[in-house]
Protein backbone atom coordinates (compact mmCIF):
# COMPACT_ATOMS: atom_id res chain seq x y z
CA UNK A 1 0.00 0.00 0.00
CA UNK A 2 2.65 2.40 0.92
CA UNK A 3 4.59 1.83 -2.02
CA UNK A 4 1.75 3.06 -4.32
CA UNK A 5 1.04 5.68 -2.77
CA UNK A 6 4.37 6.92 -3.73
CA UNK A 7 4.08 6.10 -7.02
CA UNK A 8 0.27 8.11 -7.13
CA UNK A 9 2.28 11.28 -5.63
CA UNK A 10 5.71 11.09 -7.43
CA UNK A 11 3.11 10.82 -10.87
CA UNK A 12 0.98 13.59 -9.91
CA UNK A 13 4.18 16.25 -9.30
CA UNK A 14 5.59 15.06 -12.77
CA UNK A 15 1.81 15.81 -14.15
CA UNK A 16 1.88 19.07 -12.01
CA UNK A 17 5.22 20.07 -13.22
CA UNK A 18 4.39 19.33 -16.83
CA UNK A 19 1.14 21.25 -16.93
CA UNK A 20 3.24 24.24 -15.36
CA UNK A 21 5.60 24.65 -17.68
CA UNK A 22 4.16 26.80 -20.46
CA UNK A 23 2.80 28.92 -18.05
CA UNK A 24 6.22 29.83 -17.04
CA UNK A 25 7.89 30.51 -20.52
CA UNK A 26 4.83 32.15 -21.93
CA UNK A 27 7.02 35.25 -22.76
CA UNK A 28 9.64 33.28 -24.15
CA UNK A 29 7.17 31.40 -26.42
CA UNK A 30 6.74 34.16 -27.96
CA UNK A 31 10.56 35.53 -29.24
CA UNK A 32 11.57 31.88 -29.95
CA UNK A 33 10.31 28.75 -31.55
CA UNK A 34 8.07 26.22 -30.28
CA UNK A 35 9.58 23.16 -28.88
CA UNK A 36 9.74 20.30 -30.44
CA UNK A 37 7.43 17.34 -29.29
CA UNK A 38 9.43 15.00 -26.73
CA UNK A 39 8.43 11.66 -25.33
CA UNK A 40 6.91 12.75 -22.06
CA UNK A 41 5.03 14.88 -24.16
CA UNK A 42 3.31 12.19 -26.65
CA UNK A 43 2.58 9.86 -23.10
CA UNK A 44 0.94 12.11 -20.74
CA UNK A 45 -0.10 15.08 -23.63
CA UNK A 46 -0.42 18.61 -22.32
CA UNK A 47 -2.14 22.18 -23.09
CA UNK A 48 1.05 23.41 -25.11
CA UNK A 49 1.04 23.82 -28.46
CA UNK A 50 3.84 22.00 -30.50
CA UNK A 51 5.28 23.23 -34.25
CA UNK A 52 7.48 20.78 -36.65
CA UNK A 53 10.49 22.39 -37.82
CA UNK A 54 10.09 24.96 -40.73
CA UNK A 55 11.28 22.78 -44.01
CA UNK A 56 14.65 24.91 -45.61
CA UNK A 57 14.02 27.66 -47.33
CA UNK A 58 14.86 27.90 -51.07
CA UNK A 59 17.01 30.64 -51.95
CA UNK A 60 15.49 32.03 -55.60
CA UNK A 61 18.48 33.52 -57.78
CA UNK A 62 16.57 37.37 -58.93
CA UNK A 63 15.25 37.54 -62.15
CA UNK A 64 17.45 39.61 -64.51
CA UNK A 65 17.23 42.42 -66.35
CA UNK A 66 14.50 42.67 -69.53
CA UNK A 67 17.55 43.64 -71.19
CA UNK A 68 19.31 40.73 -70.45
CA UNK A 69 16.41 38.46 -71.11
CA UNK A 70 15.68 40.23 -74.76
CA UNK A 71 19.77 39.42 -75.34
CA UNK A 72 18.91 35.86 -74.82
CA UNK A 73 15.39 35.54 -76.76
CA UNK A 74 17.76 36.91 -79.86
CA UNK A 75 19.02 33.95 -82.23
CA UNK A 76 21.78 32.54 -81.29
CA UNK A 77 23.85 33.66 -84.77
CA UNK A 78 23.33 37.02 -83.85
CA UNK A 79 24.60 36.85 -80.16
CA UNK A 80 28.11 37.79 -79.72
CA UNK A 81 30.30 35.13 -79.03
CA UNK A 82 31.53 34.65 -75.35
CA UNK A 83 35.60 33.90 -74.29
CA UNK A 84 35.61 30.48 -72.79
CA UNK A 85 37.94 30.28 -70.53
CA UNK A 86 40.02 26.85 -71.60
CA UNK A 87 43.23 24.95 -70.24
CA UNK A 88 46.17 25.74 -72.87
CA UNK A 89 46.17 22.12 -74.68
CA UNK A 90 49.67 20.69 -74.56
CA UNK A 91 51.63 21.55 -78.04
CA UNK A 92 51.97 18.37 -80.35
CA UNK A 93 55.41 17.18 -80.73
CA UNK A 94 56.98 17.82 -83.74
CA UNK A 95 57.45 16.24 -86.69
CA UNK A 96 61.58 14.67 -86.99
CA UNK A 97 62.64 16.98 -90.21
CA UNK A 98 63.01 15.08 -93.42
CA UNK A 99 66.45 15.25 -94.34
CA UNK A 100 67.47 17.19 -97.44
CA UNK A 101 67.89 14.93 -100.38
CA UNK A 102 70.74 13.87 -102.28
CA UNK A 103 72.54 15.24 -104.53
CA UNK A 104 72.65 14.21 -108.09
CA UNK A 105 75.76 13.24 -109.73
CA UNK A 106 76.29 14.79 -113.01
CA UNK A 107 76.56 11.77 -114.80
CA UNK A 108 73.20 10.20 -112.71
CA UNK A 109 71.61 7.68 -115.03
CA UNK A 110 68.23 8.60 -115.89
CA UNK A 111 65.03 7.13 -115.75
CA UNK A 112 62.63 8.09 -118.09
CA UNK A 113 58.36 7.21 -117.40
CA UNK A 114 55.85 7.90 -119.26
CA UNK A 115 52.01 6.94 -119.70
CA UNK A 116 48.83 7.89 -118.25
CA UNK A 117 47.51 8.93 -114.58
CA UNK A 118 48.76 5.78 -113.24
CA UNK A 119 52.41 6.58 -115.04
CA UNK A 120 52.00 9.84 -112.87
CA UNK A 121 51.49 8.33 -109.86
CA UNK A 122 54.14 5.64 -110.42
CA UNK A 123 57.15 8.18 -111.72
CA UNK A 124 56.29 10.35 -108.22
CA UNK A 125 56.81 7.46 -106.03
CA UNK A 126 59.82 6.27 -108.19
CA UNK A 127 61.41 9.43 -107.16
CA UNK A 128 61.10 8.63 -103.64
CA UNK A 129 62.15 5.64 -103.93
CA UNK A 130 65.74 6.52 -105.08
CA UNK A 131 65.97 9.83 -103.51
CA UNK A 132 68.69 8.34 -101.73
CA UNK A 133 70.93 7.24 -104.61
CA UNK A 134 73.06 9.92 -106.22
CA UNK A 135 73.46 8.07 -109.21
CA UNK A 136 70.11 8.09 -110.36
CA UNK A 137 67.53 10.59 -111.34
CA UNK A 138 63.82 9.88 -112.16
CA UNK A 139 62.11 12.06 -115.47
CA UNK A 140 58.30 11.62 -114.94
CA UNK A 141 56.44 12.89 -118.38
CA UNK A 142 52.87 11.70 -118.23
CA UNK A 143 49.58 12.32 -119.65
CA UNK A 144 47.00 11.85 -117.83
CA UNK A 145 44.31 11.07 -120.17
CA UNK A 146 46.66 9.60 -123.30
CA UNK A 147 46.38 6.23 -124.27
CA UNK A 148 47.18 4.08 -127.43
CA UNK A 149 44.15 4.66 -129.15
CA UNK A 150 43.11 8.24 -128.75
CA UNK A 151 46.37 9.49 -131.19
CA UNK A 152 44.53 12.21 -132.18
CA UNK A 153 44.45 13.28 -128.83
CA UNK A 154 47.93 12.74 -127.85
CA UNK A 155 50.16 10.59 -130.37
CA UNK A 156 52.73 9.13 -128.42
CA UNK A 157 54.39 7.10 -130.80
CA UNK A 158 54.85 10.84 -132.51
CA UNK A 159 56.48 12.74 -128.68
CA UNK A 160 57.90 9.42 -127.53
CA UNK A 161 61.06 9.96 -129.98
CA UNK A 162 61.77 13.67 -128.57
CA UNK A 163 61.73 12.59 -125.15
CA UNK A 164 64.09 10.06 -125.56
CA UNK A 165 66.18 12.82 -127.33
CA UNK A 166 65.99 15.12 -124.76
CA UNK A 167 66.09 12.78 -121.30
CA UNK A 168 68.75 10.03 -123.04
CA UNK A 169 67.56 7.43 -120.13
CA UNK A 170 68.96 4.56 -119.39
CA UNK A 171 66.06 2.66 -118.81
CA UNK A 172 62.37 3.83 -120.03
CA UNK A 173 59.40 2.67 -117.76
CA UNK A 174 55.70 2.56 -119.74
CA UNK A 175 52.56 2.26 -117.84
CA UNK A 176 49.44 2.70 -119.93
CA UNK A 177 46.50 1.50 -121.19
CA UNK A 178 43.73 2.56 -118.24
CA UNK A 179 42.10 4.72 -120.80
CA UNK A 180 42.03 2.54 -123.65
CA UNK A 181 38.63 0.57 -123.60
CA UNK A 182 37.14 2.94 -125.80
CA UNK A 183 36.07 2.75 -130.12
CA UNK A 184 39.45 2.96 -132.34
CA UNK A 185 40.24 4.96 -135.41
CA UNK A 186 41.83 2.93 -138.69
CA UNK A 187 42.48 3.35 -141.49
CA UNK A 188 39.94 1.07 -142.23
CA UNK A 189 37.20 2.92 -140.76
CA UNK A 190 36.20 2.70 -136.80
CA UNK A 191 36.28 -0.54 -134.81
CA UNK A 192 34.63 -1.36 -131.20
CA UNK A 193 35.92 -1.93 -128.14
CA UNK A 194 36.35 -5.44 -127.59
CA UNK A 195 36.13 -6.89 -130.85
CA UNK A 196 38.78 -9.00 -132.67
CA UNK A 197 39.92 -6.34 -135.00
CA UNK A 198 40.51 -3.83 -132.10
CA UNK A 199 42.93 -6.61 -130.70
CA UNK A 200 44.62 -7.04 -133.63
CA UNK A 201 45.26 -3.02 -133.96
CA UNK A 202 45.77 -2.62 -130.83
CA UNK A 203 48.89 -5.34 -130.16
CA UNK A 204 50.48 -3.34 -133.86
CA UNK A 205 50.35 -0.05 -131.63
CA UNK A 206 51.79 -1.79 -128.25
CA UNK A 207 54.58 -3.26 -130.81
CA UNK A 208 55.51 0.15 -132.19
CA UNK A 209 55.62 2.06 -129.46
CA UNK A 210 58.23 -0.63 -127.79
CA UNK A 211 60.14 -0.51 -130.97
CA UNK A 212 60.58 3.09 -130.29
CA UNK A 213 62.65 2.31 -127.15
CA UNK A 214 64.14 -1.30 -127.39
CA UNK A 215 65.41 -0.11 -131.20
CA UNK A 216 67.76 2.40 -129.65
CA UNK A 217 69.46 -0.46 -127.34
CA UNK A 218 67.81 1.20 -124.44
CA UNK A 219 65.76 -1.25 -121.82
CA UNK A 220 62.43 -1.40 -121.42
CA UNK A 221 59.93 -1.92 -118.50
CA UNK A 222 56.43 -2.44 -119.34
CA UNK A 223 54.09 -2.09 -116.41
CA UNK A 224 50.73 -4.01 -116.02
CA UNK A 225 47.42 -2.98 -115.49
CA UNK A 226 46.25 -3.52 -111.76
CA UNK A 227 42.68 -5.12 -110.54
CA UNK A 228 39.80 -2.82 -110.49
CA UNK A 229 36.77 -2.60 -108.53
CA UNK A 230 34.65 -2.45 -111.45
CA UNK A 231 34.09 -6.61 -112.67
CA UNK A 232 33.88 -5.11 -116.49
CA UNK A 233 37.16 -2.86 -116.34
CA UNK A 234 38.78 -6.04 -113.85
CA UNK A 235 37.88 -8.66 -117.23
CA UNK A 236 39.13 -6.00 -119.84
CA UNK A 237 42.48 -5.57 -117.71
CA UNK A 238 43.12 -8.85 -117.89
CA UNK A 239 43.01 -9.22 -121.52
CA UNK A 240 45.13 -5.99 -121.79
CA UNK A 241 47.70 -7.36 -119.93
CA UNK A 242 48.00 -10.68 -122.11
CA UNK A 243 48.46 -8.45 -125.01
CA UNK A 244 51.66 -6.42 -123.04
CA UNK A 245 53.17 -9.26 -122.04
CA UNK A 246 53.35 -11.43 -125.28
CA UNK A 247 54.04 -7.83 -127.84
CA UNK A 248 56.79 -6.70 -125.48
CA UNK A 249 58.49 -10.18 -124.72
CA UNK A 250 58.89 -10.03 -128.73
CA UNK A 251 60.93 -6.70 -129.18
CA UNK A 252 63.49 -7.75 -126.31
CA UNK A 253 61.25 -6.03 -123.08
CA UNK A 254 60.21 -6.88 -119.76
CA UNK A 255 56.76 -7.50 -118.73
CA UNK A 256 56.48 -6.38 -115.18
CA UNK A 257 53.70 -7.88 -113.54
CA UNK A 258 51.56 -5.96 -110.55
CA UNK A 259 48.60 -7.83 -110.60
CA UNK A 260 48.93 -10.31 -107.11
CA UNK A 261 49.55 -6.70 -105.28
CA UNK A 262 46.33 -5.63 -105.17
CA UNK A 263 43.96 -8.67 -105.07
CA UNK A 264 43.21 -10.77 -102.27
CA UNK A 265 43.72 -14.79 -101.99
CA UNK A 266 40.76 -15.64 -104.40
CA UNK A 267 42.19 -12.97 -106.83
CA UNK A 268 39.31 -10.36 -105.99
CA UNK A 269 39.41 -6.67 -105.84
CA UNK A 270 40.99 -5.23 -102.57
CA UNK A 271 41.13 -1.74 -101.09
CA UNK A 272 42.94 -2.42 -98.01
CA UNK A 273 45.81 -4.66 -98.11
CA UNK A 274 50.03 -5.07 -97.10
CA UNK A 275 51.95 -2.11 -98.18
CA UNK A 276 55.59 -2.43 -98.72
CA UNK A 277 56.46 -2.91 -95.50
CA UNK A 278 54.18 -5.65 -94.80
CA UNK A 279 51.72 -3.12 -92.84
CA UNK A 280 48.16 -2.65 -93.17
CA UNK A 281 47.33 -0.18 -95.47
CA UNK A 282 44.53 1.72 -97.57
CA UNK A 283 46.04 1.11 -101.16
CA UNK A 284 43.15 2.35 -103.43
CA UNK A 285 41.02 5.30 -103.31
CA UNK A 286 37.38 5.41 -103.39
CA UNK A 287 36.80 5.35 -107.00
CA UNK A 288 38.40 2.25 -107.36
CA UNK A 289 40.43 3.07 -109.81
CA UNK A 290 43.39 5.55 -108.60
CA UNK A 291 45.59 4.40 -105.89
CA UNK A 292 46.46 6.12 -102.47
CA UNK A 293 50.09 7.48 -101.78
CA UNK A 294 51.13 3.68 -100.10
CA UNK A 295 49.45 2.08 -103.05
CA UNK A 296 51.44 4.47 -105.80
CA UNK A 297 54.55 3.59 -103.04
CA UNK A 298 53.65 -0.74 -103.62
CA UNK A 299 53.27 -0.09 -107.35
CA UNK A 300 56.97 1.64 -107.53
CA UNK A 301 58.28 -0.96 -105.42
CA UNK A 302 57.39 -3.37 -108.03
CA UNK A 303 59.13 -1.60 -110.88
CA UNK A 304 62.47 -0.39 -108.56
CA UNK A 305 63.58 -4.29 -108.12
CA UNK A 306 63.43 -4.42 -112.00
CA UNK A 307 65.15 -1.08 -112.07
CA UNK A 308 68.08 -1.57 -110.07
CA UNK A 309 69.18 -4.55 -111.73
CA UNK A 310 69.45 -2.83 -114.66
CA UNK A 311 71.29 0.34 -113.60
CA UNK A 312 73.67 -2.02 -111.44
CA UNK A 313 75.80 -0.14 -109.09
CA UNK A 314 74.61 3.07 -109.88
CA UNK A 315 71.40 2.69 -107.97
CA UNK A 316 73.12 2.09 -104.82
CA UNK A 317 72.52 4.22 -102.64
CA UNK A 318 75.94 4.10 -100.77
CA UNK A 319 77.89 5.23 -104.02
CA UNK A 320 80.65 7.67 -103.35
CA UNK A 321 83.04 8.97 -105.10
CA UNK A 322 86.68 7.66 -104.55
CA UNK A 323 88.89 10.69 -105.09
CA UNK A 324 91.06 12.70 -102.67
CA UNK A 325 87.92 14.61 -101.04
CA UNK A 326 86.03 11.78 -99.61
CA UNK A 327 89.56 9.53 -98.35
CA UNK A 328 89.80 9.87 -94.24
CA UNK A 329 92.82 11.85 -93.05
CA UNK A 330 95.63 9.65 -91.71
CA UNK A 331 96.77 10.41 -88.86
CA UNK A 332 100.43 8.41 -87.81
CA UNK A 333 100.89 8.56 -84.38
CA UNK A 334 104.72 8.43 -82.75
CA UNK A 335 106.32 4.84 -81.65
CA UNK A 336 105.35 3.87 -77.88
CA UNK A 337 108.18 3.63 -75.70
CA UNK A 338 106.69 0.58 -74.06
CA UNK A 339 105.94 -1.01 -77.07
CA UNK A 340 107.56 -5.08 -76.83
CA UNK A 341 110.24 -6.21 -79.47
CA UNK A 342 108.91 -7.82 -82.21
CA UNK A 343 110.00 -11.57 -82.84
CA UNK A 344 111.34 -12.96 -85.37
CA UNK A 345 109.45 -15.34 -87.61
CA UNK A 346 109.92 -18.79 -87.47
CA UNK A 347 108.88 -21.77 -89.36
CA UNK A 348 105.50 -23.88 -88.90
CA UNK A 349 107.66 -26.81 -89.74
CA UNK A 350 110.29 -26.09 -86.45
CA UNK A 351 109.78 -29.66 -84.57
CA UNK A 352 111.40 -27.75 -81.36
CA UNK A 353 108.28 -25.60 -81.21
CA UNK A 354 106.71 -27.86 -78.97
CA UNK A 355 109.88 -29.03 -77.46
CA UNK A 356 110.21 -31.82 -78.68
CA UNK A 357 112.47 -32.87 -81.86
CA UNK A 358 110.35 -35.26 -84.30
CA UNK A 359 107.43 -33.58 -86.22
CA UNK A 360 103.59 -35.41 -85.51
CA UNK A 361 103.91 -38.65 -87.64
CA UNK A 362 107.23 -38.90 -88.14
CA UNK A 363 107.91 -41.70 -85.39
CA UNK A 364 107.21 -45.26 -87.03
CA UNK A 365 103.69 -46.68 -85.95
CA UNK A 366 103.78 -49.24 -83.08
CA UNK A 367 104.45 -53.52 -84.34
CA UNK A 368 101.02 -54.02 -82.16
CA UNK A 369 98.07 -51.98 -82.45
CA UNK A 370 95.68 -52.24 -79.47
CA UNK A 371 92.23 -52.01 -80.48
CA UNK A 372 90.02 -49.56 -78.81
CA UNK A 373 86.35 -50.23 -77.84
CA UNK A 374 85.73 -48.24 -80.93
CA UNK A 375 87.25 -50.04 -82.99
CA UNK A 376 85.56 -52.86 -81.89
CA UNK A 377 81.83 -51.46 -81.98
CA UNK A 378 82.49 -49.81 -85.70
CA UNK A 379 84.51 -53.27 -87.19
CA UNK A 380 82.67 -56.01 -85.66
CA UNK A 381 79.47 -54.43 -83.86
CA UNK A 382 81.02 -55.85 -80.44
CA UNK A 383 81.39 -54.04 -76.98
CA UNK A 384 83.91 -54.61 -74.56
CA UNK A 385 83.25 -56.58 -70.94
CA UNK A 386 81.57 -54.19 -68.50
CA UNK A 387 83.77 -53.40 -65.54
CA UNK A 388 82.64 -55.76 -62.78
CA UNK A 389 80.21 -54.29 -60.42
CA UNK A 390 78.86 -51.90 -63.04
CA UNK A 391 74.64 -51.84 -63.92
CA UNK A 392 75.28 -53.32 -67.25
CA UNK A 393 77.21 -56.43 -66.07
CA UNK A 394 75.27 -59.26 -66.77
CA UNK A 395 77.56 -61.94 -66.48
CA UNK A 396 76.50 -64.73 -64.10
CA UNK A 397 78.26 -64.84 -60.69
CA UNK A 398 80.98 -67.66 -60.58
CA UNK A 399 79.66 -70.63 -58.13
CA UNK A 400 81.43 -71.03 -54.78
Amino acid sequence: MGGGRIFSRCAVMILTLLLAWPLQWAPAAAQEPLPRRNLLDMIFGGGRRYIDPPPPVREVAPRRPRQRQREQSQPRRNRAPTARASAPRPAAPAAPAKPDPVAKLENARQILVVGDFLAGGLGDELKTAFEESPGVAITERSNGSSGLVRQDYYNWPGQLPALIDEVKPALVVVMIGANDRQEMQTGSGRVDFPSDAWFKEYEKRVRDFGTIVTSRKIPLLWVGLPSFQSPSLMRDAVKLNGVYRSEIAKIGGEFVDIWDGFVDEDGKFIVTGSDMNGQQARLRGSDGINFTTAGKRKLAFYVEKYARRHLGEMASPELVTLDASSLPELQILPPSPSAAVPVQPISLTDPELDGGSVLLGGAPPPAQLIETPRDMLVRRGELPPAPKGRIDDYALPSPQ
